[in-house]
């Protein structure tokens, strides 16, 4: 494990277990490829800018403390604050796994976009499964309600041929169509245009079935009601810069405490939202 010299800090991670790679800016994990797997399971999109300007897209972004566009509009960053900021690397232990922990707290600046007193950290695991603990606690003397996500996005052979299997017969919020509220039938979802939706009341783990890449991804998940999933179809992923032609080689499947889901904390409580993902051989018969 080491700190390359680059405009933005790594720690790369490389053991028998797996290879990866996590960046203080924004806590965020921006690979991880299992021992065995020929390709990242995480997409990074070969257009993302790593400068530290904007949000890296690709890896898992961490979403706090808001999900979306704020309600008070573009002043305020989509998907919160802290994506931006460089997190403290308070921990680095390997045991087999590699463990690092890493933390930001509210400040005078994050009391302007919201005002709060809180410290987040999130505890990546990374080994043969990548765990991610995002825990929020609340240090001031008033309750107060957030939104959060591990925003991941999944490299797919192409996103027009998986198959996402857990979310049957669930509600969800649809954005392109209004937010309207609709449910799913019993088939495994398929990706046919853009979609952007929000499924409530479930703890359901997620399978993505990918026939090219031959594997099947699963995403659990403990401390989370809703799941995320997009992909911006081709017309509005060509037209944002940092995605462009990259648009249909990935998937989200996002853990989530968002909307009608957001946590409520009382003072000194906090609440654990955490995501596990692992790879597997997509079994024969699901290679058609």
């Amino acid at each position: 494990m080491r700190l390359p010299e680059g405009v933005l800090p790594f720690l790369d991670v490389h053991t028998a277990r797996c290879r990866a790679r996590v960046t203080p800016f924004g806590a965020q994990v921006c690979e991880w490829t299992p021992a065995g797997q020929a390709a990242p399971v995480l997409f990074m999109s070969p257009h993302a800018i790593l400068s530290g300007a904007k949000p890296i897209r690709g890896g898992v972004p961490v979403c706090f403390p808001w999900f979306g566009n704020h309600p008070d509009g573009a002043t305020k960053p989509a998907h919160g604050f802290v994506r931006t900021r460089t997190w403290d690397v308070v921990d680095v232990t390997q045991d087999g796994d590699v463990r690092i922990v890493l933390r930001t707290t509210s400040d005078g600046h994050t009391r302007q976009s919201w005002d709060a007193d809180f410290i987040a950290t999130l505890t990546v695991t990374l080994g043969a499964t990548l765990t991610m603990a995002l825990e929020v606690r609340n240090t001031g003397a008033a309750d107060f309600s957030y939104e959060a996500a591990l925003h991941t996005y999944l490299a797919v052979g192409d996103v027009s041929s998986i198959r996402i299997g857990g979310l049957e017969h669930t509600r969800f919020l649809d954005k392109p169509d209004g937010f309207r509220e609709k449910t799913t039938d019993g088939e495994p979802l398929t990706v046919t245009g853009e979609m952007d939706r929000v499924f409530l009341d479930t703890t359901a783990a997620c399978t993505i079935d990918d026939p090219l890449l031959h594997r099947r991804l699963v995403v659990a998940k403990h401390g989370s009601l809703a799941t995320v999933v997009w992909n911006p179809g081709h017309e509005k992923g060509e037209a944002v810069p940092d995605i462009g032609d990259a648009w249909n080689n990935f998937v989200c499947v996002e853990t989530a405490s968002c909307g009608p889901h957001a946590v409520r904390l009382a003072p000194r409580a906090a609440h654990v939202m955490t995501a596990v993902i692992s790879c597997e051989d997509l079994p024969p018969d699901s290679r058609t």
